[in-house]
């Protein structure tokens, strides 16, 4: 990458990673990443994908937040995204644990915008 994004890790969104199998690119893009310990195909879901989105949990955690727990775990300033419905969860989960202020949610496709603008 152009400028890469520093003190970060990455969670691997169902579709893009588990399902279509595509796991190097983004990580290729970001540059030095921290992994968590649920990464590539054993990563671990956002939620959104099971509608956990529009659901109230009445038992138990709610699973975005499991994984930005994950995430925060890390120490990694900035957390990178794959997927609309995960950058909504995970961004959620960072507010909700009263991080916005220490932790960014980044979509990966912002950061390859950002370093096309830089190259022309």
């Amino acid at each position: 990458p152009v400028e890469p994004v520093s003190d970060v890790t990455y969670h691997d969104p169902c579709y893009l990673g588990r399902h279509n199998r595509v796991f190097d690119a983004p990580r290729e893009l970001l540059g030095e990443i921290t992994e968590m310990p649920r990464n590539r195909e054993r990563s671990f879901c956002c939620g959104a994908g099971g509608a956990r989105m529009w659901m109230e949990e009445k038992i138990g955690k709610r699973i975005n937040i499991e994984r930005t727990e994950e995430a925060l775990a890390t120490g990694a300033k900035t957390i990178a995204v794959g997927c609309p419905f995960c950058y909504t969860m995970i961004g959620d989960g960072v507010t909700a644990k009263g991080e916005q202020e220490n932790v960014q949610v980044v979509d990966v496709a912002s950061v390859l915008l950002r370093s096309l603008k830089q190259e022309v």
